[in-house]
Protein backbone atom coordinates (compact mmCIF):
# COMPACT_ATOMS: atom_id res chain seq x y z
CA UNK A 1 0.00 0.00 0.00
CA UNK A 2 1.92 3.30 -0.80
CA UNK A 3 2.42 5.90 1.46
CA UNK A 4 2.66 10.02 0.98
CA UNK A 5 6.11 10.65 2.07
CA UNK A 6 6.37 14.16 3.48
CA UNK A 7 8.89 16.29 4.39
CA UNK A 8 9.83 14.84 7.88
CA UNK A 9 10.07 11.14 6.32
CA UNK A 10 12.55 12.48 4.02
CA UNK A 11 15.04 13.53 6.89
CA UNK A 12 14.09 10.50 8.64
CA UNK A 13 15.30 8.22 5.57
CA UNK A 14 17.98 10.60 4.74
CA UNK A 15 19.52 9.56 7.97
CA UNK A 16 18.81 6.22 8.07
CA UNK A 17 20.74 6.36 4.46
CA UNK A 18 23.71 7.68 5.96
CA UNK A 19 23.68 5.25 9.48
CA UNK A 20 21.05 2.54 9.77
CA UNK A 21 21.84 1.75 13.22
CA UNK A 22 21.41 5.09 14.29
CA UNK A 23 18.79 4.80 17.16
CA UNK A 24 14.75 5.85 16.89
CA UNK A 25 15.94 8.20 20.03
CA UNK A 26 18.74 10.26 18.29
CA UNK A 27 16.48 10.08 14.81
CA UNK A 28 13.32 11.62 16.57
CA UNK A 29 16.17 14.25 18.32
CA UNK A 30 17.66 15.37 14.64
CA UNK A 31 13.88 15.46 13.08
CA UNK A 32 12.43 17.36 15.98
CA UNK A 33 9.71 14.75 16.51
CA UNK A 34 8.61 12.69 19.84
CA UNK A 35 10.09 8.55 19.75
CA UNK A 36 7.20 6.78 19.22
CA UNK A 37 6.29 9.52 16.24
CA UNK A 38 9.24 8.53 15.06
CA UNK A 39 9.30 4.93 15.26
CA UNK A 40 5.62 4.48 13.99
CA UNK A 41 6.85 6.47 10.49
CA UNK A 42 9.74 4.32 10.23
CA UNK A 43 7.57 1.46 10.68
CA UNK A 44 5.09 2.28 8.18
CA UNK A 45 7.61 3.06 5.51
CA UNK A 46 9.19 -0.58 6.53
CA UNK A 47 5.88 -2.18 6.18
CA UNK A 48 4.71 -0.11 2.93
CA UNK A 49 8.46 -0.91 1.16
CA UNK A 50 9.96 2.37 1.09
CA UNK A 51 12.31 1.31 3.58
CA UNK A 52 13.46 -2.31 1.87
CA UNK A 53 15.65 -3.45 4.38
CA UNK A 54 18.63 -2.62 6.52
CA UNK A 55 22.41 -3.21 5.32
CA UNK A 56 26.07 -3.14 6.65
CA UNK A 57 27.92 -1.40 3.93
CA UNK A 58 31.58 -3.48 3.69
CA UNK A 59 34.81 -2.47 2.13
CA UNK A 60 35.38 -4.61 -0.84
CA UNK A 61 38.87 -3.87 -0.33
CA UNK A 62 39.32 -5.49 3.16
CA UNK A 63 38.11 -8.45 2.15
CA UNK A 64 39.97 -8.64 -1.32
CA UNK A 65 37.87 -7.63 -3.51
CA UNK A 66 39.75 -5.11 -5.29
CA UNK A 67 38.83 -4.87 -8.91
CA UNK A 68 35.25 -3.87 -10.39
CA UNK A 69 34.22 -4.60 -13.82
CA UNK A 70 31.72 -3.32 -16.11
CA UNK A 71 30.34 -6.27 -17.91
CA UNK A 72 28.84 -4.83 -21.06
CA UNK A 73 26.23 -7.89 -22.80
CA UNK A 74 24.56 -7.84 -26.71
CA UNK A 75 22.04 -10.86 -27.15
CA UNK A 76 20.25 -11.91 -30.01
CA UNK A 77 17.82 -14.21 -27.88
CA UNK A 78 14.97 -12.40 -25.79
CA UNK A 79 12.96 -15.85 -25.92
CA UNK A 80 11.88 -16.65 -22.29
CA UNK A 81 13.78 -19.09 -21.84
CA UNK A 82 16.97 -17.33 -22.26
CA UNK A 83 15.55 -14.50 -20.23
CA UNK A 84 14.50 -17.40 -17.42
CA UNK A 85 18.26 -18.63 -17.45
CA UNK A 86 19.98 -15.31 -17.56
CA UNK A 87 17.86 -14.58 -14.86
CA UNK A 88 18.80 -16.91 -12.72
CA UNK A 89 22.56 -17.00 -13.55
CA UNK A 90 22.47 -13.00 -12.24
CA UNK A 91 20.81 -13.70 -9.27
CA UNK A 92 23.06 -17.01 -8.38
CA UNK A 93 26.40 -15.46 -9.02
CA UNK A 94 27.36 -13.66 -6.21
CA UNK A 95 30.17 -11.44 -7.79
CA UNK A 96 27.21 -9.39 -10.02
CA UNK A 97 26.55 -6.62 -7.61
CA UNK A 98 24.37 -4.80 -10.28
CA UNK A 99 22.31 -5.68 -13.18
CA UNK A 100 20.72 -3.50 -15.91
CA UNK A 101 18.40 -4.26 -18.44
CA UNK A 102 19.17 -1.21 -21.14
CA UNK A 103 18.01 0.35 -23.93
CA UNK A 104 19.77 1.50 -27.05
CA UNK A 105 22.95 -1.13 -28.25
CA UNK A 106 23.77 -2.77 -25.25
CA UNK A 107 21.17 -5.37 -23.69
CA UNK A 108 22.87 -5.53 -20.07
CA UNK A 109 25.23 -3.89 -18.13
CA UNK A 110 26.56 -5.81 -14.84
CA UNK A 111 28.23 -4.48 -12.01
CA UNK A 112 31.14 -6.97 -10.89
CA UNK A 113 33.44 -7.47 -7.98
CA UNK A 114 36.27 -9.33 -8.48
CA UNK A 115 39.32 -10.28 -6.45
CA UNK A 116 41.86 -9.97 -9.75
CA UNK A 117 41.88 -10.74 -13.33
CA UNK A 118 42.23 -14.28 -12.88
CA UNK A 119 38.86 -14.05 -10.37
CA UNK A 120 37.36 -11.95 -13.21
CA UNK A 121 38.47 -14.67 -15.97
CA UNK A 122 36.52 -17.64 -13.51
CA UNK A 123 33.37 -15.34 -13.65
CA UNK A 124 33.72 -14.81 -17.23
CA UNK A 125 33.56 -18.73 -18.05
CA UNK A 126 30.61 -19.31 -15.39
CA UNK A 127 28.76 -17.03 -16.52
CA UNK A 128 28.90 -17.57 -20.42
CA UNK A 129 28.98 -21.75 -19.01
CA UNK A 130 25.42 -21.00 -17.96
CA UNK A 131 23.61 -18.77 -20.50
CA UNK A 132 24.60 -18.09 -24.43
CA UNK A 133 25.25 -14.82 -25.35
CA UNK A 134 26.21 -12.91 -28.79
CA UNK A 135 28.80 -10.61 -27.54
CA UNK A 136 30.29 -9.52 -24.14
CA UNK A 137 33.12 -6.97 -23.15
CA UNK A 138 33.90 -5.78 -20.04
CA UNK A 139 35.73 -2.23 -19.17
CA UNK A 140 37.90 -2.41 -15.67
CA UNK A 141 37.00 0.74 -13.36
CA UNK A 142 40.61 2.02 -12.61
CA UNK A 143 38.85 4.65 -9.77
CA UNK A 144 36.17 4.58 -8.33
CA UNK A 145 35.14 8.54 -8.08
CA UNK A 146 31.51 7.99 -6.49
CA UNK A 147 30.29 4.55 -5.29
CA UNK A 148 26.62 5.51 -2.97
CA UNK A 149 23.73 3.58 -1.91
CA UNK A 150 22.30 7.08 -0.77
CA UNK A 151 19.11 8.34 -2.64
CA UNK A 152 18.70 12.26 -3.31
CA UNK A 153 15.69 12.11 -0.78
Amino acid sequence: MPIKIDHTDRRILALLQRDAMMSVDRIAEEVSLSRNACWRRVKQMEAAGVIRGRVALVDPVAIGLSLTVMVMIRTNAHEPDWLRRFDKAVRELPQITGAYRMTGELDYVLRVRVADMADYDRFYRALIERVPMSDISASFVMEEIKDTTELPV
